[in-house]
């Protein structure tokens, strides 16, 4: 395939999918964002905070130059 003829379907598919745009469910999507709220989100960050130490890696080579 030549470059126009690749050009133009990279043009085609770009302008497809720019000016595509999917139903929204907007009930859904507010359902969702209340159900993520609550007091469940201060646990899930001590949570993470917990797990962090676990991570560290102690024999991981330092960044400064020798």
């Amino acid at each position: 395939m030549g470059r126009g003829r690749q050009k133009a379907k990279h043009t085609k598919v770009a302008r497809d999918l720019k000016y595509y745009s999917p139903p929204t469910d907007l009930s859904a999507l507010q359902r969702e964002l209340q159900g993520k709220r609550g007091a469940d989100d201060s646990a899930d960050e001590h949570r993470w905070d917990e797990d962090s130490d676990d991570w560290a890696d102690e024999d991981a080579p330092s960044l400064r130059r020798r």
